[in-house]
């Protein structure tokens, strides 16, 4: 009996197998379990679930997630426990705030967190590849912004104060310098990470520690001073970093002291925190994404061709999206017919995630009525540059201005053009076969039709870029519909009135006096217009670089193909350094193969300066 007994369990254990072993699972299953944390699954990582189990709080944290964090922040004060610790209390605080709603667990994932990336007297083995290093800043990022988030749940509140902690207080202050933009302060800081980005083809994201914020700006004392240049609102990426006091001690004791700091993506994208340069996290894309949300450039684009974009500031303008830096190269975006400088945000987007771009030049947009005569939105963009120019040369001048890149696109090129041309007489004598002069003008009207027929480059331009440009005029400019739709623009009142005092004076020396109207920028742009045809033999000055990019929506021959507006033996012109055949409609400027090469123009750019002993103006590296 005792014999078939033993028998029977030994055939059962045999029934039962080993106790350990393994499964063969798809990798990918295996590799989710692995990397899932809370941040992407709303449960704990396997590191800290291997913690719980170690201390046997798995279930109790289950059933009274305080009490197990109290006793794990007791081991870890006690000086019982270490790192692996210190990460799960983070993570798991996190979890716990996340489920009851209690800011004080998000402030002690921050605290935690902190406490585990920068040891500070604590000597240990960093190693660059514990994916809980990356994990951890994520954590703080986060629970920095839920942490000090406002009542409404959509902004986040950095204020100095007292702040409860799970097992303690944290004391904050706040270093006011950073919040300090131009001639601006930053306010109403919006959390990126909570912000789904459309419209845009790539998001970009800076990692690093600290909280992304899209903040916008309000006058300092004295008003907007520089509000005809920078928008009133544009919002600017900055990122708060909440900087602890030796965090351990502070974990021990129960008393947390920090100060919370503010940086502009535009002044700084790094931090020196324990003798360490420490990246700071970055939202670039989902900040322009905001500013061009609240923008009304979108309603603005048709009804400025129409000269009727009487919303917000008169048109034209120039403007940038944050303030001059000495020794930075003005890029300026010149956009095209039923347009606005929001079409360029793909090609800003793509080009500020370069770094070397970042550090090396700053955007500035022109924007105006498209349907206006291109010879007077051309006057207005050359005197526009220079008074800039100009005024930011008031005091110190900066080399690095002298230096300008101007990128147009469609209609937009032709008034490029004409920033880098000589073109003495040749645009006068398609409008008067009478010497300037000798023409009875008012003063008014002498100066706007020498600035606007008599050109010459700009000192400053040094490079041009020609995107999808009707060098020869655009065929869609020349169908009828075109014309109807053309003949409801309504020209500048100034300009008007100025002109027909000159008509009336000069009955039989100007040729739009026999039309009896100022051509708009669709007559201009109509193949074999006299304007098109006397602006397209000018050449480009000798002393600036040019380069066209030419958009080709057709296969076959280049002699035939076009881009649904333009054909390519308008947009194609000799002389040039460059000259790149991009796959797409009239769009060029969002291609991304017309991206890339304003990308490779930009970097030539800078590495001719570089490779120049006596230029002023020298690139960071």
């Amino acid at each position: 009996m005792t014999r078939n007994l033993i028998c029977a369990a030994v055939a059962l254990l045999i029934a039962c197998g080993a106790p350990v072993g393994v499964k063969r699972e798809d990798p990918r299953t295996v590799h989710r379990q692995l990397t899932a944390n809370v941040l992407t699954t709303g449960k704990p990582s396997s590191w800290t679930r291997n913690v719980l189990r170690q201390w046997n709080l798995e279930e109790r944290f289950h059933d009274d997630p305080a009490g197990a964090l109290a006793t794990l922040h007791a081991a870890v004060a006690e000086g019982r426990a270490g790192d692996d610790e210190l990460f799960a209390l983070s993570e798991l605080s996190f979890l716990y705030a996340e489920d009851s709603g209690a800011h004080s667990y998000d402030l002690a994932s921050a605290v935690y967190a902190w406490a585990f990336l920068f040891p500070g007297g604590v000597t240990r083995q960093e190693d660059s590849f514990d994916p809980r290093f990356r994990l951890a800043c994520d954590i703080y990022n986060r629970a920095v912004a839920i942490g000090f988030e406002a009542r409404d749940g959509h902004r986040v509140v950095l204020e100095s104060g007292s702040y409860p902690l799970p097992f303690g207080q944290l004391d904050v202050t706040v270093d006011p310098a950073g919040f300090v933009w131009g001639d601006r302060q930053l306010i109403d800081f919006v959390p990126t990470a909570e912000l789904r980005v459309k419209g845009l083809r790539n998001r970009y994201r800076l990692a690093g520690l600290g909280t992304p914020l899209a903040a916008a700006t309000r006058p300092l004392e004295g008003g907007w001073r520089d509000d005809r240049f920078v928008g009133r609102n544009v919002r600017v990426p900055v990122t708060a970093l909440l900087r602890l006091d030796d965090a351990r001690q502070g974990i021990a004791s129960g008393q947390v002291t920090g100060t919370m700091e503010l940086y502009a993506a535009t002044e700084r994208e790094s931090v020196t925190i324990e003798g360490r340069d420490v990246p700071l996290e970055i939202e670039p894309t989902a900040t322009l994404a905001s500013s061009l949300s609240a923008s009304r450039f979108w309603e603005r684009e048709l009804w400025s061709f129409f000269g009727r974009g009487d919303a917000g500031r008169p048109l034209p303008t120039l403007s940038a999206r944050t303030p001059h830096r000495g020794g930075r190269i003005p890029v300026v975006f010149v956009h095209g017919t039923y347009s606005s400088p929001g079409r360029w945000a793909n090609m800003v987007n793509d080009l500020e995630s370069d770094r070397r771009i970042r550090e090396n030049y700053e955007f500035w947009f022109f924007f105006y009525d498209t349907g206006n005569p291109i010879a007077l939105s051309a006057g207005y963009l050359r005197r526009m540059l220079a008074t800039r120019v100009a005024e930011l040369n008031d005091g110190t001048p900066d080399p690095c201005l002298g230096q300008m890149i101007v990128i147009g696109h469609s209609q937009g090129g032709l008034l490029t053009k004409m920033t880098a041309i000589d073109s003495g007489d040749q645009l006068w004598r398609n409008v008067s076969s009478v010497p300037f002069d000798k023409l009875s003008l008012s003063p008014e009207a002498r100066e706007m039709l020498g600035h606007a027929l008599f050109v010459e480059p700009l000192p400053f331009v040094r490079r041009v870029v020609f995107m999808s440009t009707p060098h020869r005029g655009a065929y869609m400019a020349g169908n009828r519909v075109a014309h109807w739709v053309a003949s409801f623009i309504k020209l500048p009142q100034d300009a008007a009135r100025i002109m027909k005092d000159a008509v009336t004076s000069n009955p039989q020396a100007l040729t739009f006096a026999r039309v009896g109207e100022l051509p708009t920028a669709i007559d201009n742009m109509t193949p074999g217009n006299r304007f098109i045809k006397a602006l397209a033999p000018i050449p480009v000055a000798p002393e600036v670089h040019a380069h066209s990019i030419i958009a080709v929506k057709t296969a076959g021959p280049l002699e035939n193909a076009e881009d649904g507006v333009v054909r390519y033996e308008s947009a194609h012109i000799e002389g040039v350094d460059s000259e790149l055949i991009v796959h797409s409609g009239h769009s060029s400027q969002e291609s991304p193969e017309g991206i890339q090469e304003v990308r490779r123009i930009l970097l030539l750019h800078l590495q001719t300066l570089a490779d120049d002993p006596t230029s002023t103006c020298r690139p960071v590296a």
